[in-house]
């Protein structure tokens, strides 16, 4: 009697588990990665790609640039410093700054160098490299360039709410200093505005 009490107790178990896993079975669709897809109103991937290229084609077509080449003859050398996120949600700020690096590397009239912990596991590669590999093959010391300039910025977002109306705005600012003197030599901003219903 026993060993029925258990078998049953199992078989509904095992049933229960195995309905609620085919209840929850979900499609899966590929898309292409350019297709805007806005599923909850929050800041997500096509925001970020489309932020990071207006803000650095509008910064290439100001005056800094030819000023700067003029007078060096030679492309500027930029570093993508630290892009803080103060907005009200979480927002991936390593993707945004990659969407920046690489729209910057894409235009070709600017030279990009790494930053923060990249940085950090380059120079301790190379010191591996210093004590482990051949002389003929290792990297030297002393050869990195140094950036004129550093783009820095924040994303900042207001949230109004009216019931189940929301709206979501997210202002991102960038600068572009000279390292050097510390002239602003590019401020830009854009704005984004999202009707949640």
């Amino acid at each position: 009697m026993k060993f029925k009490t258990i078998l049953l107790a199992t078989t509904l178990v095992s049933g229960t588990m195995l309905f609620d896993a085919c209840k929850g079975t979900q499609q899966v669709t590929r898309v292409d990665e350019n297709v805007v897809i806005d599923l909850s109103g929050r800041w997500n991937e096509t925001d970020s790609r489309l932020v990071a290229e207006e803000m650095v084609s509008d910064m290439l077509l100001r005056p800094w640039l030819a000023e700067y080449e003029t007078a060096t003859g030679k492309r500027p050398i930029i570093v993508v410093g630290i892009i803080k996120n103060k907005s009200h949600e979480h927002i991936a700020v390593e993707t945004f700054i990659k969407d920046i690096e690489k729209s910057v590397l894409n235009s070709g009239k600017i030279r990009l160098v790494t930053a923060g912990e990249a940085r950090e596991e380059l120079r301790k590669e190379r010191a591996d490299q210093n004590e482990f590999a051949s002389s003929t093959t290792t990297a030297a010391w002393g050869k990195e360039l140094g950036a004129d300039f550093i783009l820095q910025g924040v994303l900042n977002s207001i949230v109004d709410s009216n019931g189940k109306q929301k709206i979501v705005f997210y202002q991102t600012d960038l600068e572009l200093t000279n390292m050097e003197t510390n002239e602003k030599v590019w401020i830009g901003d854009k704005k984004i505005k999202k009707v949640i219903e």
